[in-house]
């Protein structure tokens, strides 16, 4: 027999930590290789985790609710071994050394640079050099365990010294504002909501945007006339045809996605000494249900026809409301678009999808007066188009180049314009 121990797997790229929302089995109960043993929430989607081995749940290391980084063990699965298998493990046990300097030179380290978001926190708050910690998970990795034992123990690190009281207070300062806001006090009426798997999820993203990344705005009004009388004029047919709505929604994703071709810097991310810049331009759209926010990904957008991405919006709000959203349907978004349109609103300031660069808020499409170029005042179909952006990526220039480019592709829909 021999325990063999369950990782928390990578569900997505970017992805450095999952929740356990729930688990499926029990200690004690048999399983199969690649049977569902527990749900796991990361980047607001729920995730069933496969058991990578046969045999017998020993122990639940994670519990429901609990937040574990890539690597770190969930649970320990008693497996069957045959004598044959067994033997030559034994035999390069007694031929392991000793824990020393040596050893842990000759061990994986492949991982060890890689901090999650979890074990940085707790390395920062107990003044722990992350340098000096030998990591007990995979590739030599630093778990939350392994800081958290340091500092369960006490231990001072060696190359520790005392900081100056000056130095000290303003280490002290964000360490305070880290620790959990007190709990209101109830007042008769009151009601406790509990915060789901979906919401800590989406509060965790919000937080690590708005904390890591710098935000500006900027904003352009577009006239949408022409494109608006040409898609209401066609709306009617084109559901009859295909089965489908053909949503003002689609025509923006459209025009981001041609823009972002044009403007390839938009399509970046912050990668810490360096900027990645995407080759596919894969857009992500954010869906409301009544208590949750999910973002799925219309994958390689600028290959698409209109019609090929109202399609695709109406396939994945489907998925979203129906609870059948997988990973896969989150994974890989480059850019994200947002209706926020589609509940009135005119002008918002929207949070980056982090690691992405920029997220282009749609807002309503409202009739106003507007002076045309004649001098004549009209009235015309506005809408507000706003962006945010990582300032550490991008610039005003190609942001308003960008915005721009969106603007004048919108403004050039009308009857001649195919959306197959």
């Amino acid at each position: 027999m021999a325990i063999e121990q369950m990782a928390m797997p990578q569900l997505g790229e970017s992805v450095t930590e999952g929740t356990i929302s729930k688990w499926l089995v029990s200690p004690g109960d048999q399983v199969n290789k690649y049977d569902p043993i527990a749900e796991v929430m990361t980047d607001k989607v729920n995730a069933e985790v496969p058991s990578s081995f046969t045999g017998t749940i020993t122990e639940l290391v994670g519990e429901e609710g609990q937040t574990l980084a890539v690597g770190e063990i969930i649970c320990k699965i008693e497996t069957e071994e045959t004598e044959t298998e067994a033997a030559p493990k034994r035999e390069e046990e007694q031929n392991t050394p000793s824990d020393t300097d040596a050893n842990r030179q000759g061990k994986d380290q492949s991982n060890k640079a890689r901090y999650s978001p979890a074990v940085l926190r707790l390395a920062g708050e107990h003044d722990i050099q992350l340098e000096e910690v030998e990591g007990t998970g995979a590739g030599g990795r630093i778990t939350r365990k392994d800081i958290q034992k340091i500092i369960d123990s006490g231990m001072k690190q060696k190359s520790e010294a005392p900081a100056p009281a000056a130095v000290q207070t303003t280490q002290q300062a964000p360490k305070q504002q880290q620790k959990q806001a007190p709990a209101p006090a109830l007042s008769a009426g009151d009601i406790e909501i509990p915060v789901t798997g979906v919401r800590k999820a989406i509060a965790a993203n919000m937080h690590k945007s708005k904390t890591e990344i710098p935000h500006a705005w900027t904003m352009m009004e577009v006239d949408v006339t022409n494109m608006t009388a040409y898609r209401n004029s066609i709306k009617d047919s084109f559901k009859q045809k295909e089965g489908f709505n053909l949503t003002f929604f689609a025509f923006f994703v459209k025009a981001a996605a041609q823009a972002l071709k044009e403007f390839p810097q938009m399509n970046s991310m912050w990668a810490g000494d360096k900027i990645v810049q995407k080759k596919d331009i894969n857009i992500s759209i954010a869906v409301a249900t009544e208590d949750s926010l999910f973002v799925p990904v219309i994958k390689h957008a600028d290959e698409k026809t209109i019609k090929g991405i109202a399609r695709e919006i109406t396939d994945l709000a489907k998925k979203v409301r129906n609870g059948k959203l997988t990973v896969e349907d989150m994974q890989g978004g480059t850019f994200t678009v947002n209706n926020t349109g589609s509940f009135g609103s005119v002008q918002s300031m929207g949070i980056i999808n982090h690691p992405q660069a920029a997220i282009l808020q749609v807002e309503s499409i409202v009739k106003r007066p507007v002076v045309m170029n004649n001098g004549m005042i009209a009235v015309r179909d506005m809408v507000n188009l706003c962006l945010s952006l990582d300032h550490r990526v991008l610039d005003g220039l190609v942001c308003g180049r960008f915005l721009g480019r969106v603007k004048e592709i919108l403004e050039n829909i009308d009857e001649h314009t195919s959306v197959y």
